[in-house]
């Protein structure tokens, strides 16, 4: 029996003018390239390059630093959240090691392709693409599943988990982190299978997992936003609680209470069982997915 409480039916759609299309390349191992920029939903990997086109491990001063702002409370972080991103800080080489997770992910990435597109013929199999409730990315990006475009006898011979996309395949490898945006959640038999793998990956340490010490691709994002925000404030910058606060703006859900918390408190929740809801979608999803408030299932089973 599942542990997942929330139940989510998106519509979807499929791209009928794009048809099937040819794999080109990839840059990182969330961002393949056909003949439209992908970023594969529900998944996150460490970067490569941020910001813009900084190599991650050009940031590891600054990142001690920040580790240091948290210390001494200059950091506008909550105590909790500054507890869970200090010890991967303060190594001192928080930025290297994402780099070179982001070049991991990258490679492990390019290995499924070559394995799961490449016939028994040695000709490249097409890729099927599936687009969620929302298409594209502020990059213009197309948000999408991505998997072997297989013909009905070779799907007819293969088992479930020989049809899984290339998200499932790197949540499964460890080398991505799922990162599940609302309202693109996946069908629930599909989300079941996603939680799983994602769970199984990071309690057996598999790929990124394996460093006690790693950080998610959005806590990475978010650590070189925070830092930038309190070098404004430790040099005498006066900034609103919404500059402040800034560098976090997601809530997150625990999908296997249907409790949901605010964004600085995200990490309260196992990193498999995230789903992530901007404050704009927030009514909305409290209301779609039955939602309560962080603490009510505690004081329901007290």
């Amino acid at each position: 029996m599942s542990e997942i409480k929330i139940f989510w039916d998106p519509k979807g759609f499929e791209f009928d003018a794009l048809g099937t299309k040819r794999y080109l390349r990839a840059t990182d191992g969330d961002t393949p390239y056909i003949s439209v920029p992908i970023r594969m939903l529900s998944i996150d990997t460490p970067e490569v390059h941020y910001p813009g086109n900084r190599k991650p491990s050009r940031s590891d001063r600054d990142l001690a630093q920040l580790a240091e702002w948290i210390a001494s409370g200059d950091a506008p972080v909550s105590d909790g959240l500054g507890a869970h991103l200090y010890p991967k800080l303060a190594t001192g080489a928080a930025g290297t090691l994402h780099e070179e997770q982001g070049k991991q992910a990258t490679e492990k990435f390019k290995e499924l392709i070559e394995e799961r597109l490449t016939k028994p013929s040695g000709k490249r199999r097409k890729v099927y693409i599936r687009a969620a409730d929302q298409h594209f990315d502020s990059y213009g990006r197309l948000l999408a599943y991505m998997a072997p475009n297989y013909s009905r006898k070779e799907r007819e011979s293969l088992a479930p988990g020989e049809l899984a996309s290339f998200n499932h395949l790197m949540v499964e490898s460890g080398w991505a982190a799922p990162f599940i945006i609302y309202p693109s959640i996946p069908k629930y038999p599909e989300l079941v299978a996603f939680q799983e793998a994602a769970k199984a990956a990071c309690e057996n340490g598999l790929g990124a997992w394996a460093d006690p010490m790693m950080l998610t691709g959005y806590e990475f994002r978010m650590c070189i936003r925070l830092f930038n925000i309190t070098k404004k404030l430790v040099g005498g910058r006066r900034l609103a609680d919404y500059e402040k606060y800034g560098y976090v703006s997601r809530f997150c859900v625990d999908m296997t209470t249907q409790e949901i918390f605010y964004p600085q408190e995200y990490y309260r929740v196992a990193p498999y069982n995230r789903v992530f809801i901007w404050a704009e979608d927030v009514s909305d999803a409290v209301a779609t997915l039955n939602l309560l408030p962080a603490g009510s299932h505690t004081l329901t089973h007290s």
